[in-house]
């Protein structure tokens, strides 16, 4: 089943889901800033895009800036504790994973499953 880390207040993350619910595709909503985000989840979402944490947090945000991450431990813990800095939507499926950032990287996404 597809996972995605979506947060209901941004449009990218509503496309997202637009998309996936066009396309007929069962999906698991998972709304990481309501819920909250674990550091195994942190873990496991690097490994799946291929990136290092610090590589998935919004960097023109106002509280990354603030927060002067060094390293990954700091970014981690930074993710964990304000999870709005992270990038979204993030889509996962099995052992794959896309920031679909723009939402239309969903159809190439999927089209590969």
């Amino acid at each position: 089943m597809i996972i995605i880390y979506h947060n209901p207040m941004w449009s990218k993350s509503r496309k997202s889901v637009e998309i996936l619910n066009n396309q007929k595709i069962k999906f698991k909503i998972i709304e990481y800033v309501k819920q909250g985000i674990t550091e195994n989840e942190l873990v496991d979402i690097s490994k799946k895009l291929n990136l290092r944490f610090k590589d998935f947090i919004r960097k023109k945000d106002q509280n990354a800036r603030d927060l002067n991450l060094e390293n990954d431990t700091e970014v981690l813990n930074a993710i964990i504790n304000y999870p709005k800095i992270m990038e979204r939507p993030i889509v996962i499926y099995k052992e794959k994973a896309i920031i679909a950032r723009p939402a239309e990287l969903l159809y190439d996404f999927l089209s590969n499953l």
